[in-house]
């Protein structure tokens, strides 16, 4: 009798435990990362763009916090979003190339390089600590088999490791490869639609198809997750699918910017109706300014801010930045934190209680603080471009050391210039302007354009101070990581990648010649 009543006591012990277990871990908090992909800040109706045609991110502003003076860690894709998720600026991280003086480098799908294996990425901390992970949409962290998400923290992915650019011969130059986890499923333009004549596809379709039904099963599972939601489809060339085409009075580049307003409401629908908005914090933003080319007059808006994508101007990195959920962030707050996509790493790090790698130097802070309604922290941002520091802002001012749009060869050559319709005297320009000595300094409290430069007066100097004991005190402790972007080699394109056999979609590759990337701009 004795040993079966301590049979039934054990079990009975065993039960409570795994229930307490599974109470536990469906208690601690989810994340979702929405990263849009060349979205301005002056797209959205609650950053103030007068179309008013982003009615659920401005419920999720309203209900949360909009950010109005967030950035990107680098005015281009690759680094940006390396950066955001190993929280370590990409001079640290090595997405940068060192072959060029302030040019920017991403990861084409000819670059042999992608993210190393040194760098702990915030899904792997979070794997680790018992959270289920998943990316839905664009990965460009390199496209080889080492470089891809599931060798770096995530349990599962649906997307394309590098942009939607195309279609292709697949002769000289493959169709990008759409994955599911570790296999290719078929490729853009072939399997996976994209009309660039029409701006149609239901790519935005299936990645929120693909985020919904993750987020109901990890809740079916109880299990903790962490969802970073990258969709594409306002990145040249813009798609919608035809639900949404021709609604918006901003033409194509609107209609993308509405269907991914749409997906973002059923999002966040979803975690209300499962009551996991009571324990799951979201943040919404971009990856980089819109794009601002001289010769195209159809993309997005960057609100107020000189230039676009590819430059350090606050048109090329401040981000239209929302923080949601009821659990950790004061509703209705408008806040001038000044933050960074680096910070998404410490604060979600932070409000999870798994401790910050101790072996290296990160570049974020925790917004935990401010997003429950506490002070500002005072700190500065560094803007690179490439190898070389161009700007830092502190306060309201910004110090540019170094300045240009893009190269007279890219410009002569293509027509581009980042500075769609704008321009500043000897600041602006298509060669690169050296301000070290004393660096061109803006007052983005009453110039946010950067129109008008300030007068080297005791304002000036003051700011400069600052400044200076900043840039001195970052610099102490860098250390360039292996710089990732320098070599290219058409052998390494998707030509055969994993899965393309059971799919009979394997193509030729060509001999490899490594040869040193060209980067214009």
């Amino acid at each position: 009798m004795e040993i079966v009543v301590g049979f039934v006591i054990r079990m009975h012990a065993i039960v409570l435990l795994l229930h307490i277990t599974a109470t536990c871990a469906q208690k601690r908090p989810n994340f979702v990362f929405m990263l849009m992909d060349d979205m301005g800040w002056g797209d959205i109706g609650a950053f103030g763009n007068p179309a008013k045609e982003t009615p659920y991110l401005d419920r999720m502003a309203s209900e949360g916090a909009l950010f109005t003076d967030f950035y990107s860690a680098n005015p281009l894709c690759s680094p940006s979003r390396a950066a955001m998720l190993t929280g370590r600026l990409p001079i640290r991280n090595g997405f940068y190339t060192s072959t060029y003086h302030g040019h920017n480098g991403y990861t084409p799908q000819n670059i042999v390089g992608g993210i190393a294996d040194s760098e702990i990425l915030l899904p792997e901390l979070l794997k680790e600590n018992g959270y289920h992970t998943k990316l839905v949409g664009k990965w460009h962290l390199g496209h080889q088999e080492q470089y891809l998400p599931l060798n770096h923290g995530f349990d599962e992915w649906f997307g394309a490791p590098n942009c939607h650019f195309g279609p292709y011969d697949d002769q000289t130059t493959p169709n990008i490869p759409v994955y599911k986890d570790l296999e290719m499923q078929g490729r853009y333009y072939e399997k996976f639609s994209i009309d660039r004549k029409k701006a149609l596809s239901n790519m935005t379709k299936l990645l929120t198809d693909q985020a919904l039904e993750y987020i109901q099963r990890m809740h079916d599972s109880e299990t903790p997750f962490f969802l970073y939601w990258a969709p594409d489809s306002t990145h040249d060339p813009v798609y919608s699918s035809a639900a949404f085409r021709g609604k918006s009075q901003r033409g194509a580049y609107g209609d993308a910017v509405m269907e991914l307003d749409y997906s973002v409401g059923m999002i966040i629908k979803l975690l209300k109706d499962l009551k996991l908005d009571e324990n799951t914090l979201v943040f919404f933003s971009s990856d980089n300014g819109a794009a601002m080319l001289s010769n195209k007059c159809c993309d997005g808006s960057n609100g107020p801010f000189l230039c676009g994508k590819q430059t350090t101007f606050e048109g090329g990195v401040r981000e239209p930045t929302i923080a949601w959920g009821p659990a950790f962030v004061k509703p209705g707050q408008i806040s001038n934190q000044l933050g960074s996509l680096m910070d998404w790493y410490m604060t979600a790090l932070d409000i999870a209680h798994i401790p910050l790698p101790s072996d290296r130097t990160l570049d974020g802070i925790s917004l935990r603080e401010v997003l429950a309604g506490g002070k500002r922290v005072e700190r500065p941002l560094f803007h690179y471009r490439g190898n070389t520091l161009f700007a830092v802002r502190w306060g309201l001012y910004k110090a540019h050391y170094w300045t240009w749009t893009n190269s007279w060869e890219e410009f002569n050559k293509y027509g581009y210039e980042f500075c769609r319709g704008e321009y500043v005297a000897n600041i602006t320009t298509h060669t690169q302007m050296n301000y070290t000595s004393r660096p061109v300094m803006f007052h983005l409290g009453r110039d946010p354009g950067e129109k008008c430069p300030m007068k080297y007066d005791s304002e000036y100097d003051a700011a400069m101070e600052l400044i200076r004991d900043a840039v001195e005190r970052h610099q102490q402790d860098l250390v360039p990581g292996e710089p990732v972007l320098d070599v290219c080699d058409d052998a390494v394109m998707n030509w055969s990648p994993k899965g393309c056999e059971a799919i009979g979609d394997c193509l030729k590759s060509p001999p490899s010649r490594p040869y040193k990337c060209v980067w214009l701009h």
